[in-house]
């Protein structure tokens, strides 16, 4: 018994389409992260709910959220954090926390500078 009426080759179509799944960029991996926290200009996540911390790409998604998620609350377009404008000064703040304390290690305990290991 030969063939079930399958083709027996691929469709220019088929073809086409598989080249276009592997050469786009679905927003897979840490750059697909990065653009979806909103951690860097030009990131599709734009805003951030205040509540809850999801993030949305205009003020409209976010109210769309904020109707779905948080019904009982009335909505505030101010209220809304926009990560592409705190992104200036997230570094800033980062360098701040860094100087202030040692930071626990992988399970808890505080890492050992070359100093008090001696």
């Amino acid at each position: 018994m030969t063939g079930k009426a399958k083709p027996k080759k691929h469709t220019a179509k088929e073809i086409a389409a598989k080249i276009d799944a592997a050469t786009t960029n679905r927003g897979g991996g840490k750059a697909g992260q990065k653009d979806r926290l909103g951690q860097e200009k030009g990131g599709h996540a734009k805003m951030e709910c205040p509540l809850c911390k999801v993030t949305a790409p205009d003020v409209k998604s976010m109210q769309i959220h904020h109707e779905a998620r948080h019904p009982k609350l009335p909505f505030d377009p101010d209220k809304i954090n926009n990560l592409h404008g705190s992104t200036a000064a997230a570094p800033a703040a980062a360098a701040v926390a860094s100087t202030s304390k040692p930071k626990p290690g992988i399970r808890g305990s505080l890492k050992k500078t070359g100093d008090e290991q001696k």
